[in-house]
């Protein structure tokens, strides 16, 4: 339930309100903006009487919300989330471009790499450490000793980390992660999830490979019912009945998501396409549909890549594709940091 407060009203008539509402055994999610204030009302809101709450003062609408999902719905939260990272603000009319190899490899690879998408315009640094593989048998990441890596990549360049995460006994390696990532395979881990929501940090949250809007903002839900609202999702493509590329990007999410939830949208084009001549152009078809992000995979030397080097640009081609994204961004309202 949604309830639309008047600016006009005091405080002691909200606080009567909210007193009231609580009473009930329910939950409050404030949300304030410019012009009003919103409460969102969390929990079995069958025993509220809408038109007595109609009739106070204080009150200048009433409605129900049918959407599962309540803390992640933009009627709860109608302004665009803003989330701070490091001093980078991701979301609204901000834009960040997040990029670095699919694997950290060795000190070296990491720090060069970080050098040279910073100095091309990306403002946080990709990389993993533990890698979820299909086989068993391939490079399954450099695990915590890839997340050292990536903390002194920060070192060297001043760029905040972000780096996916597969178990909660991993968790206490990534108390220094700026942003943790959690992938395709794990967007249904809800026992994750909710570890993560008792945490502080920003969560990149990777829709699953043939999941739905609902179920990935539902998803979401689980880390902000625990407490962290601190939620981007990140459209990584899903598996279709198209063999031509790694996966089908759904561009079509994107405002869609603008129309349900007021979280930023990151478009990770790479996973999508699996090819590294697509990336570009699915970037700038992200930045055209209202994305707040990209995250891409860049690397050194693709072919000699430990994973995924068919996917990822090289820095060259990386700050070719930032110099377009700038040119771009002003025509959809945004601004690169």
């Amino acid at each position: 339930m949604i309830i639309i407060v008047k600016n006009n009203g005091s405080k002691k008539q909200l606080d009567n309100l909210t007193d009231w509402i609580k009473s009930m055994g329910l939950d409050i999610h404030y949300s304030k903006g410019e012009t009003s204030t919103v409460l969102g009302v969390i929990g079995d809101t069958s025993k509220v009487d809408i038109d007595l709450l109609r009739s106070l003062d204080i009150v200048e609408n009433v409605t129900r919300i049918q959407e599962p999902y309540k803390k992640a719905n933009r009627k709860f939260h109608p302004e665009d989330t803003i989330i701070d990272v490091g001093g980078n603000l991701i979301g609204g009319n901000h834009f960040h471009m997040i990029a670095g190899p699919c694997s950290v490899e060795s000190e070296t690879q990491i720090i060069e790499i970080a050098k040279a998408v910073k100095a091309a315009g990306a403002t946080l640094l990709r990389g993993g450490a533990f890698k979820p593989r299909t086989s068993p048998y391939a490079f399954q990441g450099m695990r915590a000793e890839g997340i050292k890596l990536l903390l002194k990549a920060k070192a060297e360049t001043g760029m905040p980390i972000v780096t996916e995460i597969m178990s909660i006994s991993h968790l206490d390696s990534f108390r220094d992660v700026d942003v943790i990532q959690v992938g395709a395979r794990n967007m249904q881990n809800f026992e994750l999830l909710k570890e993560l929501g008792k945490t502080d940090k920003p969560i990149l949250l990777k829709r699953g490979f043939a999941n739905t809007i609902e179920e990935w903002l539902m998803s979401a839900e689980y880390i902000m019912s625990e407490g962290n609202e601190k939620v981007m999702l990140c459209e990584r493509g899903i598996r279709t009945f198209e063999p031509s590329t790694r996966n089908t990007l759904d561009l079509s999410a994107i405002p869609v998501l603008k129309e349900l939830t007021h979280l930023p949208i990151i478009v990770d084009p790479s996973h999508a396409s699996g090819l590294a001549r697509l990336v570009p152009p699915l970037s700038l078809a992200a930045v055209g549909a209202g994305a707040d992000g990209l995250i891409i995979e860049v690397h050194n030397n693709p072919s000699k890549a430990l994973c995924d080097g068919a996917q990822s640009i090289t820095p060259n081609q990386f700050e070719t594709l930032a110099n377009k994204v700038k040119t771009m961004l002003p025509l959809v309202g945004k601004e690169m940091n």
